[in-house]
């Protein structure tokens, strides 16, 4: 396996979207990405998720590739909230169905969204939520958080406005792994909250992971496992370390000595899979674990699992909406995104505009590709077209050959060597990627 690890840790995009935001080539008019957002709520069963991008960080961890403002300067919150007020009002005027279809799904990331204190969480959720109808039965409210910079008021008022479920940013329980990527946070911190949420009535606690980074080793990637494993949160995303240094240009501070590669970087996770699952974890997709009675676990075992922007749910609507600086936002036949850049997105919000960065008109192929992507990643199993069929014993050789993935009939399936591999299967489908071959570095290793 280690040889093939090595084969196959070629730049390979995540596939949380298809096309992939690097191939977006026909950007929609304001006009065209609200006749979208109309069109995803035209029909009353159709139900929508809302994200709400919180970018401000007291500190910079070296590895992230997020959309981040670092300040220490807590009187930057009141302007944020007056931003995403304007956000939200000009989507309510433009959309009225928002607040007549179900929202069955909020999210809170970032940055740091516990950032912002808990009377200006309140203020930012509490118009929101009162404008918009909830689908009592299957609403889910979920929050990024840093245990660092989170409280029990935080936990209180974000589940006194529904919140049941809290994601912990831990990525490394090891003091070495934490010095180097500028994040000490000791143990004590991270078991505080989630018992603290635990109490107060949060269903559902997950752990943020990292394998790959700087200085991990076999012995530190163990620790986080079994430290993990001890405060037994309910789901786990243990996501390999994005090595993206031209994006973002913090990570050239790491040596190359200190990074694991390939084959190295995928023991790790592989030791930390074997722990997890004798510790009565079941592995979802290709990158997430879960006890038996999470959702995300019964989601899998009733192939309804989902995937989008954030990674893995148990969910799926029609129309995803994200307001905030850099948030993306998907409906059947669009892409969106907002501005990246804080000072632009500031000013178009106060002229009065829709802070439009970019987005993508999906065609035909593109929908169809999308689909067919979504499937694989979350069952494993595809069915393919009959051109397909024809190019795949090609384009595919190498993987078949290896034992990775099969063909019966009009079926692509992974075997289950071929996990790790997954994100390699899936640029088959990438018909994008196959036309452009890019030049220029873009994604990051699949491995």
């Amino acid at each position: 396996m280690t040889d093939l690890f090595s084969k196959y840790d070629v730049p390979a995009p995540r596939y949380t979207s298809y096309p992939t935001v690097p191939f977006w080539s026909d950007p929609p008019t304001t006009a065209q990405w609200l006749d979208a957002l109309n069109a995803g709520l035209a029909e009353d069963a159709m139900t929508w998720s809302l994200y709400l991008h919180l970018p401000f960080c007291e500190t910079l961890c070296t590895y992230c590739a997020c959309n981040t403002v670092i300040t220490r300067d807590h009187g930057r919150e009141e302007g944020y909230v007056d931003l995403l007020a304007r956000e939200w009002a000009a989507y309510r005027a433009a959309a009225p169905a928002l607040s007549q279809r179900p929202l069955r799904q909020l999210h809170l990331g970032g940055g740091t969204p516990t950032f912002f204190s808990p009377d200006n969480l309140r203020r930012i959720l509490t118009p929101m939520l009162d404008a918009t109808v909830r689908d009592e039965a299957s609403f889910d409210a979920s929050i990024e958080v840093d245990p660092r910079r989170t409280t029990h008021a935080h936990l209180e008022a974000l589940y006194e406005l529904g919140f049941t479920r809290i994601s912990l940013g831990v990525q490394d329980f090891d003091p070495q792994v934490q010095q180097i990527v500028n994040r000490l946070q000791p143990f004590e911190q991270t078991a505080q909250v989630t018992h603290e949420a635990r109490a107060l009535g949060y269903n559902s606690v997950n752990f943020d992971l990292i394998y790959g980074l700087p200085k991990q080793t076999k012995a530190s990637i163990e620790l986080t496992a079994q430290k993990t494993i001890e405060l037994r949160p309910d789901r786990i995303a243990l996501y390999s370390f994005a090595l993206v240094p031209w994006i973002k240009p913090t990570q050239r501070s790491y040596k190359d000595e200190d990074l694991p590669k390939a084959g190295e970087k995928r023991a790790l996770y592989e030791l930390a899979r074997d722990l997890l699952l004798g510790a009565g974890y079941l592995e979802i997709g290709m990158d997430h674990f879960a006890l038996p009675h999470d959702t995300l676990a019964e989601a899998q075992e009733n192939h309804t699992l989902h995937r989008n922007f954030m990674g893995y749910t148990e969910l799926r609507t029609q129309v995803l909406l994200g307001l905030g600086v850099s948030a993306i936002s998907e409906t059947p036949t669009c892409f969106h995104q907002n501005e990246k850049t804080f000072p632009i997105y500031e000013r178009r919000l106060q002229q009065g505009e829709l802070p439009t960065l970019r987005g993508h008109l999906l065609n035909a192929e593109d929908r169809q590709l999308r689909e067919q992507i979504l499937v694989f990643m979350t069952q494993l199993e595809v069915k393919l077209t009959p051109e397909q069929q024809a190019d795949a014993p090609e384009f595919l050789a190498s993987l078949i050959e290896d034992g990775l993935v099969q063909l019966h009939g009009d079926k692509l399936r992974l075997t289950e060597h071929g996990l790790p591999f997954l994100r390699n299967a899936c640029m088959f489908f990438d018909q994008r990627l196959r036309r452009q071959q890019p030049q220029a570095r873009t994604f990051s290793q699949a491995m």
